[in-house]
């Protein structure tokens, strides 16, 4: 009796919790989401007031807050050694901390794509990086860190891929809901092919698990998951193209495929980039009503001032789906407002990490997409 007793008393607390509790915690949840504008017509500025110069990378909200990772090129063409990787942070994505640079006390090369995930299994944050001791033998770097903005340690300045010689190119990670990681990346001997290759627990290297080719004469490659699909998205070469670049989209149900052909979102149907941007990456950012994907690209040259650090990034509306999981086409969108998952509001409190410009020993004197003058700092020569 006492037995029955309990267990009813158990139900009424329940039912109590149940109808007490729960909208509290529904506007507790309600209560982190906050309408966010993203301006695409204007530079995007740190709390310091300067240019956010990180292209080419990611964005991902880790340890409560917003981290966009990229390649800072300041007024140089890109192909210098001064070349680094940095980190700002945001609760919001709409006002940014400059968090520092990434890595510590690089070798020489000129440096790409910063690419960072996080593994809970060892809770590290692991960087993967495309470089070139000399343009363009590309090689692939991978380094840690105990925080989302390092700096970072590096572990391989040369990865073993099973395409490494052919010289792996650009880069991009991807961690699925199980907690493996994989790398999708071009070979460029292989006439810039694409492959996606499975990595180790520790995210560290490969373990030589490769799909087949999904496409050739690519680069600038991405990888996210919908459901039980998986898509990647890559398209043609630009080389810092103003004109930017397609996006077509592969899709499979296993990350290393078979994949398949589905369209290209950033092409028109006369062939013309929608948005004249180079892809960077597909970001996930959480909402209301469950995940939204945000599409990032380049917009190279776009830069109001001549300053190369200064072109403009590209943040789509969320990507939309049709019945059959297809992505509709990129629409251009100066701006929008979409309800956003709010982050902390403190920035850590880490003194931030810089290294000092360097001179480089063997400057490119010309302009390896342009053709143009450099001078020995690796910027544009003024035409006369």
């Amino acid at each position: 009796m006492m037995h029955i007793l309990r267990s009813f008393a158990s139900l009424i607390l329940a039912l109590f919790l149940s109808t007490c509790i729960s909208p509290l915690t529904a506007a507790a949840q309600a209560s982190r989401f906050r309408p966010v504008t993203i301006d695409n017509t204007v530079l995007r500025h740190d709390t310091q007031g300067n240019v956010i110069d990180a292209h080419d990378g990611c964005l991902h909200f880790y340890a409560g807050r917003y981290y966009l990772y990229g390649t800072a090129y300041g007024k140089t063409a890109g192909y210098t050694i001064n070349n680094r990787f940095r980190v700002y942070s945001s609760a919001n994505l709409e006002h940014w901390t400059f968090e520092g640079e990434l890595l510590q006390s690089p070798p020489d090369g000129v440096y790409y794509r910063p690419y960072v995930a996080y593994n809970p299994r060892t809770r590290k944050y692991v960087l993967w990086y495309n470089w070139y001791r000399k343009l363009w033998d590309g090689e692939v770097g991978v380094a840690a860190s105990d925080t989302p903005v390092g700096p970072f340690t590096i572990v391989n300045t040369h990865v073993q891929l099973s395409q490494e010689q052919d010289r792996p190119g650009d880069g991009s990670l991807f961690v699925d809901d199980d907690n493996t990681a994989y790398f999708i990346y071009t070979a460029i001997a292989q006439k810039h092919s694409v492959r996606v290759e499975r990595l180790s627990p520790d995210f560290l290297s490969s373990t030589g698990e490769v799909s087949s080719v999904l496409g050739v004469g690519c680069e600038a490659p991405s990888i996210f998951r919908r459901a039980n699909s998986y898509y990647a998205l890559f398209d043609s070469t630009c080389c810092f193209c103003t004109e930017g670049s397609g996006a077509r989209v592969l899709v499979a149900s296993n990350p290393l495929g078979p994949y398949r052909a589905i369209g290209n979102i950033n092409r028109d149907a006369n062939g013309k980039p929608i948005i004249s941007a180079q892809q960077t990456f597909v970001a996930t950012i959480s909402t209301p009503d469950g995940p939204a994907f945000i599409w990032m690209g380049d917009k190279w040259n776009s830069r109001p001032d001549g300053i190369k650090g200064h072109d403009f990034q590209y943040w789509s509306q969320p990507l939309r789906f049709a019945v059959d999981g297809a992505i509709l086409p990129l629409e251009n969108s100066p701006s929008w407002t979409l309800k956003v998952a709010l982050g902390n509001s403190r920035a850590g409190t880490k003194a931030r990490y810089v290294w000092p410009q360097k001179q480089d020993p063997n400057p490119i004197r010309i302009d390896a997409c342009l053709g143009t003058p450099l001078n020995e700092h690796g910027e544009p020569v003024p035409a006369k």
